[in-house]
C-alpha cells in the first residue's frame, strides 16, 4: 500500500501573510485556513466540484520561527532565460531578497528568500519541467540522499528517474511536480531520537611547571566521609588520635590466642598458692 503526500509544511511567525505572498508569487490560491490562523494551505488551482490536486503548500507557525536550514524548499520553473530573469526581479520587487547557501557562482539558478527568510530556488529553462507550472519540484535536502532513495520510493510508489549517490529524483505518476533528494554537507548533524551526548570526565588541572602532568589527585581521609557511627548510636566522641581498644574473644586461656589484630597471646600462668608447712605451723604453735 502506498501513501500519499498531502502537504509540505512551511514554517511562518505570520502564516496568513506569508499564505498571501506566496499566493501572488507562485500564482496558486488559498484553499483552508485554521479558526485560530494558525494554518493556512496553498493549492495549484481549486476544481469546480471544490477538490483541489495535491500536494498542498501548509504555512504553520504560532508567532514562532525555527531558525537554521531548511530541510525542504521550492524549485520554481522558468521556461527561457528571459523568463528566469524577469522572474527574479519580479520577486525581489515583492520583497524577496538574494540569498547563499554555499551554491557555486556560476550556478545556473538564482537563490531568493522570501520576506522571512525561507529559501527557495527560480530554475533555469530545463526541458523535463517544461510541462509544469509555476513549481517544478520539491527539494529534499538529506546526509545520505541513496539512504531515502527505497524509503520514500516505496513510501509513495512514484518512480525513481535519476539515481546517483548525491541526488536522486522521484516523479510521480501523473507527471506532476518531483521530489529531488539531495545531499547537503551542510546539513545540521544528525542525531538519534533520546540519545545523550556522552558524558566526558572533567579533566584534572595541570600542575604549575610540571611539563604538562595532571595534578596529584587530593588524599581523602578514609573516615571522612563516611558517618559518624559512634555519635548516631549516642556514644561519646573519642579524641582524635586515640585508638579504640576492642574485647578479645575468645577469653584469654593458657593456649595461645589470635586477637582481631592479628597478635597472638599468651595468658600468664596464674601465681602459685602458698601451702602451708610444718615450720608454719610449728612457729604458730609456739606462741605463748
Amino acid at each position: 500500500m502506498t501513501l500519499h503526500i498531502e502537504s509540505f509544511t512551511v514554517d511562518a511567525r505570520d502564516p496568513l501573510a506569508l499564505a498571501t505572498w506566496w499566493s501572488e508569487a507562485i500564482g496558486w490560491v488559498i484553499c483552508s485556513e485554521s479558526e485560530d490562523g494558525v494554518e493556512v494551505d496553498l493549492c495549484e488551482r481549486l476544481d469546480p466540484d471544490g477538490g483541489h490536486p495535491y500536494p498542498e503548500l501548509s504555512f504553520v507557525g504560532d508567532g514562532g520561527h525555527g531558525e537554521g536550514q531548511e530541510k525542504i524548499h521550492l524549485d520554481l520553473n522558468s521556461f527561457s532565460t528571459g523568463d528566469q530573469h524577469a522572474t527574479v526581479e519580479r520577486l525581489i520587487g515583492m520583497g524577496a531578497t538574494r540569498a547563499d547557501v554555499g551554491q557555486a557562482p556560476d550556478a545556473p539558478f538564482t537563490v531568493l528568500a522570501d520576506p522571512e527568510g525561507n529559501h527557495f530556488c527560480v530554475l533555469d529553462p530545463r526541458p523535463e519541467y517544461a510541462h509544469l507550472g509555476s513549481v517544478a519540484g520539491y527539494t529534499v535536502a538529506a546526509h545520505d540522499a541513496a539512504a531515502l532513495r527505497d524509503v520514500w520510493a516505496t513510501a509513495t510508489g512514484w518512480d525513481v528517474t535519476r539515481d546517483e549517490p548525491d541526488h536522486v529524483v522521484l516523479a510521480p505518476p501523473d507527471g506532476s511536480a518531483p521530489i529531488e533528494i539531495v545531499t547537503r554537507p551542510t546539513m545540521p548533524p544528525q542525531r538519534r531520537q533520546g540519545a545523550h551526548p556522552p558524558r566526558r570526565r572533567p579533566r584534572r588541572p595541570r600542575r604549575p611547571g610540571g611539563g604538562g602532568r595532571p595534578a596529584p589527585r587530593p588524599r581523602r581521609h578514609p573516615r571522612r566521609h563516611r558517618p559518624d557511627r559512634r555519635r548516631a548510636l549516642g556514644r561519646p566522641r573519642r579524641p582524635r588520635g586515640q585508638r579504640a581498644l576492642r574485647p578479645l574473644t575468645p577469653p584469654l586461656s593458657p593456649l595461645p590466642q589470635v586477637d582481631r589484630d592479628g597478635w597472638h597471646r599468651r595468658r600468664p600462668p596464674a601465681p602459685a598458692t602458698p601451702t602451708a608447712t610444718a615450720t608454719d605451723f610449728q612457729l604458730g604453735g609456739s606462741r605463748s
